[in-house]
């Protein structure tokens, strides 16, 4: 996951008098904002090169209760320059109620922040839908003004197969993690498995990239350079152990089914 604060807490989020009742010294708080989620930690600062591998990678920035702006996850601008894909959850808790307003975020990519078009926000749930799920964990908006910036293709399916796998892939978290101490990182990791189709015929990637606070939205590009999949959350934040896919993995959610048709209907009403 990246931010899904309200899903996922770790003991950063305790208060200090309580976490040092629980025996939590100082230092080892410290070391649990920055752990890595495997023994593995391949991360490294993205470079000019990466961006223009892995274009229409944005940030998603959003104003505090104070005004002042903070990242809050990454975006991607996909097949048009105004539009832009990214997480639902960045507008909805776990039981959809909203969180914030979209007129309190902007889109920031290639240096320059760009305010998005009002009432555009398609999100990924059903409307009878009473939780956010990992596959329906998606959003789409439209900026009030294209960006001055090359997209990333329309994904196309994946063509991966169901059930337990091993994909060489890259996860590209142009906002980065707070468990990592550069402004954006890009790991290369494997998808360990595909789970069958629940929301919308969309499914998750289980996998073993490492994650923090702020790398929700990160791409999942395969070994071509597509953009395959959508980080959508961690089973669990800064403790260090091995992958296990049925409780310390990272989910990401792929571009297909409804999310693919989506992205199609929004280019197609809007001419493009």
């Amino acid at each position: 996951m990246g931010r899904v604060r309200a899903w996922l807490r770790g003991i950063r989020h305790l208060p200090i008098p309580l976490a040092l009742a629980l025996g939590l010294a100082p230092s080892a708080l410290a070391d649990a904002r920055w752990a890595a989620l495997y023994p593995q930690d391949g991360r490294r600062d993205l470079t000019g090169a990466d961006l223009d591998r892995y274009r229409g990678a944005g940030v998603l920035w959003c104003r505090r209760p104070d005004g002042v702006p903070q990242k809050a996850a990454a975006a991607w601008l996909v097949a048009d320059p105004s539009v832009v894909v990214l997480n639902a959850h960045n507008f909805r808790d776990r039981r959809l109620e909203p969180t914030r307003a979209v007129s309190e975020c902007y889109f920031q990519i290639g240096g320059r922040n760009y305010a998005f078009a009002p009432d555009s926000l398609l999100l990924g749930t059903a409307p009878d839908s009473r939780a956010l799920h990992i596959t329906d964990d998606w959003a789409i908006l439209r900026l009030a003004s294209p960006a001055d910036a090359v997209p990333q293709p329309l994904p196309e399916p994946s063509g991966l197969p169901t059930g337990d796998v091993s994909v060489r892939v890259t996860m590209v978290s142009p906002a980065g993690h707070e468990n990592y101490r550069g402004p954006s990182s890009l790991e290369g990791c494997t998808i360990r498995r595909i789970d069958p189709p629940s929301e919308d015929d969309i499914r998750r990637a289980r996998h073993d990239c490492n994650d923090g606070y702020g790398g929700s939205g990160s791409g999942l590009f395969d070994a071509a350079g597509r953009l395959i999949a959508l980080q959508s959350a961690s089973s669990v934040m800064n403790a260090k152990r091995a992958f296990d896919p049925e409780s310390h993995y990272g989910s990401a959610l792929l571009f297909e089914g409804r999310l693919a048709a989506a992205l199609k209907d929004v280019l197609h009403r809007h001419g493009d």
